[in-house]
Order: C-alpha cells, then structure tokens, then sequence
C-alpha cells in the first residue's frame, strides 16, 4: 500500500489505482477522541488508511490540545505496522507465550531497531505458558527492548467487551493490576 513496488518496477507490472476501500470516522468516547477506520469487506488494511487515521489523530490531538496519542498497529511487519510505528516515540508490542508470537515480536523488534524506535515487550496471557513467556522476556531484552510486563489470561475480558468497558474497569483486581504495570513501565 505505501507505493514503492509501483515507483521501482522497472516494466511499470505494478499498479494501485485508486478504489474507496473503507471510510476512517472521529467518535467521541469517555475515555476521549477516537480516530479510527471501518474498511469495506474485503478490503486491504493498507499502510496508507492507517497513515490516514494516524495523521488525523495528531491533528485532533494538537487541535484539543492532548499530548499523548495511542496508535493501534496491526500484526505482521508489513506496510500497515510500518505506517502506524511512523513517528511514534515508543512502541509497545503484545505478543502471546508462543513460537509464533515470539517470531513476529522479533521482526517488529527489528523493526522499531531500524527506525530507532525504543521498544517495549509485554506478554499477553503470560501465565498459560510461563516457560514461553520467560523466554520471549530473554529474546526481548537481547534484542534491546524492555520488558513491560506480563498480563494474564482472564475470561472477565470478553465480558467486559460485551458490557462496554474497559478489562481495568470490569475486572478489579490481579488482571487490573497487570495492566496497570504495564501501563507505568511504558509510560515515562
């Protein structure tokens, strides 16, 4: 999506023409603004919307005069993460005590390297494989990134979607307390 394959082809085989993929929105929450996207089905979450929604949240958040902008990135390394780490201060990465989660947490480690964005692991479900979990602790801090923490598995989480509310508001307690160290070792 971000048009780089189009620029270098060197027989011009490549082509994005433009086609309404989805539309991005600013509602009102009670937590404050959210800058966000609904694609089209079957429509490409591409490094471009997310750009799209990015650039619109830091002008509503100088517009309103809020200093702190929270980007949700997607999975993967691609042009979408690429596009949602573009000027961040810090990135956070949640992955999951498994061979997969600690083979993408090390790409988008090597990514945030790259573009000379510090880093910061935290372990999702961190108790349902604690010898994993340890282990992608090691590979985090070898790859120079701090680890943020871990958060446990809590099925109070899915009640707290379907109830609109936070996981902090709906669960008091450990699964509150996880996040909350979370939340203090990433934030300065």
């Amino acid at each position: 999506g971000c048009g780089v394959c189009v620029d270098r082809c060197p027989v011009h085989a490549i082509d994005f023409p433009e086609r309404e993929c989805g539309e991005w929105y600013v509602s009102d929450t009670r937590h404050g603004p959210l800058v966000h996207a609904r694609l089209e089905p079957g429509g490409e979450n591409s490094g471009r919307l997310v750009g799209i929604v990015r650039e619109a949240a830091r002008k509503l958040a100088a517009d309103r005069g809020l200093d702190l902008v929270l980007t949700d990135g997607p999975p993967g390394i691609g042009c979408a993460v690429i596009s949602s780490m573009t000027g961040a201060s810090k990135v956070l990465v949640v992955t999951e005590p498994t061979p997969s989660g600690s083979h993408d947490m090390l790409r988008v480690l090597d990514l945030a390297r790259h573009f000379g964005i510090p880093a910061a692991v935290c372990v999702n479900h961190g108790d349902l494989n604690g010898e994993m979990a340890a282990r992608i602790e090691e590979e985090a801090r070898a790859a120079g990134a701090s680890v943020a923490g871990r958060v446990r598995h809590d099925r109070s989480v899915t009640q707290a979607q379907l109830r609109g509310l936070s996981a902090v508001e709906a669960a008091p307690g450990p699964l509150a307390d996880d996040i909350r160290a979370v939340w203090k070792a990433v934030m300065p």
